[in-house]
């Protein structure tokens, strides 16, 4: 197996829909290929992490709060001039 259909299978690999034979083939390569299994390795950690995150919820004023610093910034910045300058 190449690392390209290797990478083509990754995601029926980490939902586990594939047949054994395929599935087997794919864990074979995993076994050599240092640059597939980096890959996997990575993936199937950050939907895990993803799946575990726990939703929180934002305060109700924080859009209003954002924005007004957004402006207080946009307006200190012009009236130093320093407008296009990176902070």
């Amino acid at each position: 197996m190449k690392c390209a259909d290797f990478l083509h299978e990754l995601t029926d690999y980490l939902d586990g829909v594939m047949d054994a034979g395929t599935k087997a083939e794919l864990e074979e390569h995993l076994a050599w290929c240092h640059n597939c299994y980096v890959v996997a390795d990575t993936t199937k950690k950050t939907i895990e992490i993803y799946r575990d995150s726990k939703l929180y919820e934002l305060p109700e004023n924080l859009r209003t709060r954002l924005r007004t610093a957004i402006v207080a910034k946009c307006q200190s910045r012009k009236k130093s001039g320093s407008e296009g300058a990176p902070s």
